[in-house]
């Protein structure tokens, strides 16, 4: 009988997605993301603001669908999981946090080039730039980031998270993984069939005929406003 009700007070208090599981990266990726999205689109509009005077507004994502900044998205799921799996000063927060979003950012820019051929950032006449592709002053600010993140950000996010009712949270997890991954399937689709229009490619699967119908430059301009193609730099 002890054993029973033992057994039993365990199940009560299982968490959802808890500890440093895939689920719970999962929803930090996507807090990640949103949050990126609009960390990118007010630096736009401050940016712009300062440079003409002027308000505007553009979208700054790494998906069709959704305010999703899928690097912010990648790197937090990064720093979280290397960064709290041991007991960390902040400066060592810091320093990791600088060199893994640095490296993050390279690595993200050379893929998008590598198999989109494409770049949504060049930072070549940038201070202290590392190949166009990251800045050390960027990394700085990705250590200030993984600073608040870990010490700020994550612990009451991962409360929230783990405060979902398992069936409930399995149920939603289920949801978002798939529409997520068919929301970057599509997008990536759509840029790389984009690079093989600019190419004069023509589509050889309907596939490549429902991009060019319904994902045309238009599109995907403004959904992308950012992403330029090697043969349309000056």
């Amino acid at each position: 009988m002890a054993t029973q009700r033992t057994k039993a007070v365990v199940v009560k208090e299982k968490k959802f997605a808890e500890g440093l599981c895939f689920k719970k990266l999962f929803f930090v990726f996507l807090v990640g993301s949103v949050i990126g999205a609009i960390y990118e689109e007010i630096l736009f509009m401050v940016q712009h603001f300062y440079a003409t005077g002027e308000f505007a507004h553009a979208l700054r994502r790494g998906v069709i669908y959704g305010p999703f900044n899928v690097i912010y998205g990648f790197g937090a799921v990064i720093l979280v999981y290397l960064l709290l799996r041991k007991p960390l000063k902040n400066w060592q927060i810091f320093i990791y946090a600088a060199v893994l979003g640095g490296i993050v950012e390279y690595v993200v820019s050379w893929l998008q080039e590598i198999f989109t051929h494409t770049m949504s950032w060049d930072y070549s006449e940038r201070f202290l730039n590392i190949g166009g592709r990251t800045t050390i002053p960027f990394m700085i600010v990705w250590g200030l980031l993984g600073l608040v993140l870990v010490r700020l950000v994550y612990p009451p996010v991962s409360n929230l998270i783990e405060r979902i009712p398992p069936k409930i949270g399995d149920r939603i997890y289920v949801v978002l993984v798939v529409l997520m991954v068919l929301n970057m399937l599509v997008s990536w689709t759509a840029i790389i069939r984009q690079t093989l229009r600019h190419n004069n490619i023509p589509p050889f699967t309907p596939v490549g005929e429902f991009c060019d119908y319904y994902y045309n430059d238009v599109f995907l301009e403004h959904y992308f406003p950012n992403m330029a193609h090697p043969d349309k730099r000056p």
